[in-house]
């Protein structure tokens, strides 16, 4: 059971502690955020539900069980439309933000999907004109510099406390970004960056974990990992990060925004999966909670 009184909420996230971190463990949820501030309503050309079409919808509601057995979990509250906590603070669309285009960018900037996004899902523009720079400056000192402190602390205080940190990423994926694959399609996209971002052996625990649990699974196809698994994952540092997508499919209707007459069968099947996730460790085995 989590202490009320561990949770701190901001403007940007949600962090709630567990009353006994177990293992070291982080859950995040940073494509989660649903508040949106009406300052950014007034200036869109969408509405609500067509603004959340590129939300993971409820990852904040499905990763609770992971709370309950003794991991932290840090959620996003601003939508990724309005600042996306899962990019470089540098990755800058000059469509997006009055920037100029002689800095240096990313290819998913450039596609709109930088930290001031331009575009939701299938590429509908979110405002018709570029914000000024310094104000996309305050958008992401406002909401993502906090999101991304609050995590840092935490990965430095799990390894002062176990000697490593373990992140486990949380997205969903829309169905059709499967659909390319040769039948059966995966339900669960782990992403570990080839190798890069996480422990070997650990990350074949989690996999093992995942289909264990009636998931089947694919490593690293269509999804290795983005910005959190790039720039925290140092397995030889002790930090390890995967990225994990789950099919939206299993438990959302999308029409509606809405979960499906699925999501408690999908919520029950991950809670299992992520409350052996939650007392993991790096090296062997899982924590024994009941000896702490």
């Amino acid at each position: 059971m989590d202490d009320p009184a561990a949770a701190v909420d901001s403007f940007s996230h949600e962090l709630r502690m567990p009353e006994n971190w177990a293992s070291g463990v982080i859950v995040c949820s940073p494509h989660s955020g649903r508040d949106f501030p009406e300052w950014f309503m007034a200036e869109t050309c969408l509405s609500t539900a067509e603004l959340r079409s590129s939300e993971d919808a409820f990852t904040d509601r499905l990763i609770e069980p992971a709370l309950a057995a003794g991991a932290v979990t840090l959620t996003a509250r601003i939508p990724r439309s309005v600042v996306d906590v899962n990019r470089s603070a540098s990755e800058l669309d000059p469509d997006a933000v009055a920037c100029g285009r002689g800095r240096p960018t990313t290819p998913r900037a450039l596609a709109g999907l930088g930290v001031i996004p331009r575009v939701v899902s299938g590429a509908r523009p979110i405002r018709n004109q570029p914000i000024p720079l310094a104000e996309a400056q305050r958008r992401i000192e406002t909401f993502w510099r906090p999101y991304h402190v609050a995590l840092r602390d935490l990965i430095e205080e799990a390894r002062a406390r176990f000697g490593w940190a373990i992140v486990i990423d949380m997205h969903s994926m829309p169905h059709d970004a499967v659909t390319h694959m040769l039948p059966p399609y995966p339900e669960v996209v782990i992403g570990d960056r080839h190798g890069i971002s996480c422990g070997a052996l650990l990350r074949e625990r989690v996999c093992s974990a995942f289909r264990k649990g009636g998931f089947r699974l694919r490593l690293n196809a269509p999804f290795s990992g983005a910005y959190v698994a790039s720039a925290y994952g140092r397995p030889t540092q002790a930090v390890h990060v995967l990225q994990i997508e789950i099919d939206r499919a299993l438990y959302l209707d999308s029409e509606r925004m809405e979960p499906s007459a699925d999501y408690p069968q999908l919520a029950e099947k991950l809670g299992k999966v992520l409350t052996r996730v939650a007392v993991m460790r790096p090296d062997s085995g899982c924590v024994d909670v009941a000896a702490e």
